[in-house]
């Protein structure tokens, strides 16, 4: 897809996640913004799926590590056709749209999440198990920089480097904000990006509201050979809204009446 028509793509995203937030009373819209222009070129540009065959054993697979932004991903699925129009009930009693995503219950979702610091090593695992097939799908895995505090992580990390696990790709969201502060006044902001590269992964630094470097990116990293990939993805909590942009606040809460027109507004446009 056209990168002007991913830009609106993830508009679109970004308004239909606040709206579930504001439908349902509750939910993480800051979060779920920072990575709308990521999930957009992942859905329609990159990954291959097929929507009405859900559990297809050669698509490639998703993991959103940072399962509280799941208003984000469930746009992007219900776009792609996952849901055949149904209404998306947010984090509703007996929904199958609950508050982190949940496999066996979301058609699309490849696996639970929401214990931060599981995705990597878990998408390790998956890239193994495509090594061990023969099978040439990726798995991409979106994390936050606050949850790279987990040691799980980082575990993962080395054993995806030992296992040359090049069609593993991690995207981390870069915002500089976890739910209780800023990363650097909870952690002392470490250089991520020479993290990385101590395990020996491919690592890239791009804008992750460019949809032009993620592209790039993506297709930078698939031509390195025996290394998993990291794009460090430099983000806004809340892009794309005046009143949320930066502002941790929004970590959690919900938007009024009022606030949602403006998003409306802001956001107009969107395929």
């Amino acid at each position: 897809m056209e990168n002007e028509k991913l830009e609106q793509k993830a508009k679109k995203l970004r308004l239909d996640a606040v709206k579930m937030v504001y439908e349902g009373e509750d939910g993480h819209p800051g979060p779920a913004l920072s990575i709308a222009d990521i999930v957009a070129t992942l859905y329609f540009d990159v990954m291959r799926l097929d929507p009405e065959n859900a559990d297809w054993e050669d698509r490639d697979r998703f993991i959103l590590s940072k399962g509280h932004a799941c208003p984000v991903y469930y746009a992007a699925l219900a776009d792609k056709g996952y849901f055949g129009g149904e209404n998306i009930r947010l984090r509703a009693l007996g929904s199958k749209f609950q508050g982190h995503p949940v496999m066996n219950k979301t058609p699309g979702v490849d696996m639970t999440s929401g214990s931060l610091g599981n995705g990597i090593a878990i998408g390790a695992g998956m890239a193994i198990a495509a090594k061990y097939r023969k099978k040439d799908f990726r798995t991409f895995v979106i994390v936050g920089d606050g949850e790279m505090q987990e040691g799980i992580c980082w575990e993962g990390i080395g054993a995806a480097a030992a296992h040359k696990l090049d069609n593993l790709y991690v995207f981390v969201d870069n915002n500089g904000w976890q739910s209780g502060g800023t990363v650097t006044e909870i952690s002392g902001a470490p250089n991520i990006a020479k993290q990385f590269e101590s395990f020996a992964w491919d690592v890239q630094e791009i804008d992750g509201h460019d949809i032009g470097a993620i592209k790039a990116g993506i297709q930078k990293a698939a031509g390195k050979k025996g290394q998993p990939h990291a794009i460090i993805c430099k983000t806004i909590k809340g892009k794309g809204l005046s009143f949320m942009e930066n502002d941790n606040t929004w970590h959690k809460r919900v938007p009024t009446k009022e606030e949602l027109e403006i998003a409306r507004k802001e956001l107009a446009g969107g395929v």
